[in-house]
């Protein structure tokens, strides 16, 4: 059989497309995503530290496809947020967070750039704007 793969941090991820693929799973009532040390406007110093919330639905690994769970991806000048059900794509603007971390090093050119969490699913199908936060800060030299 055909097998689909999903690359997240160096590891292969195959999903055996002769089983059906899951449905993305539903966002549970008022789950969000934020950012807990970043505010809209802020000024940083590269490199920064971005500390990713979630709050409402599980917190997981990327690999396995589970009810109500997902990791982060930071997506640098990408927009607000990817369609429902997308795959996020991984390079320089789209970083995944698929060993479940809280926490990453950005190193961004002076000026201003829009950060934005997106939350996936397990194997990095984006649960579209509902669970995606940005903000906009502005890197000093």
């Amino acid at each position: 059989p055909q097998t689909l793969a999903a690359v997240d941090s160096g590891h292969n991820h195959t999903v055996d497309s002769s089983q059906a693929i899951q449905p993305l799973p539903a966002i549970p009532e008022g789950a969000k995503v934020f950012f807990v040390n970043l505010k809209d406007g802020q000024k940083v110093k590269s490199p920064f530290k971005v500390e990713m919330g979630v709050s409402g639905i599980a917190f997981d690994s990327a690999g396995i496809i589970r009810q109500a769970s997902g990791h982060h991806h930071i997506l640098v000048d990408q927009g607000h947020s990817f369609p429902e059900g997308t795959v996020v794509p991984k390079d320089s603007a789209h970083l995944h967070f698929g060993n479940a971390q809280k926490e990453a090093e950005l190193n961004l050119t002076p000026g201003e750039h829009t950060i934005t969490l997106q939350y996936a699913d397990g194997i990095h199908r984006s649960y579209g704007s509902k669970l995606a936060a940005s903000v906009t800060v502005t890197v000093q030299k």
